[in-house]
């Protein structure tokens, strides 16, 4: 089963992960994640 979880955080900032593996951190990067970009790392992990 694949789980993709939105984990939100203070100021906006927010982690995706997906099984448990971040993908993406608007905290480490201090930006938005290209959306077609996150939708092919997310389609290679599951």
């Amino acid at each position: 089963m694949t789980s993709i979880e939105l984990i939100p955080s203070s100021g906006g900032a927010f982690e995706i992960t997906v099984n448990g593996k971040k993908i993406h951190s608007k905290l480490e990067t201090k930006e938005y994640p290209e959306v077609n970009q996150m939708i092919e790392v997310m389609e290679k992990q599951v």
